[in-house]
């Protein structure tokens, strides 16, 4: 799984949007993405990929949500 799909797979699950972190956890929790060098999925990681991809995700508010 890429990492755009496993925060796409968060995000349909909580359905109210969430916070940075709370994506890196989960994604991280479940085991959803691995990354080359098998640190853990850091918030960074995820604001870069939901800032390139403004088709997919909306931020407001402090949370992120899937853009319907």
């Amino acid at each position: 799984m890429k990492i755009e799909e496993a925060i796409v797979y968060v995000l349909a699950s909580s359905g109210y949007g969430m916070k940075i972190e709370q994506i890196a956890r989960e994604i991280n929790d479940r085991g959803l993405f691995t990354r080359w060098d098998k640190k853990p999925v850091d918030g960074k990681m995820v604001y870069a990929v939901v800032m390139s991809h403004p088709d997919t995700f909306v931020k407001s508010e402090g949370r992120i949500r899937l853009m319907i």
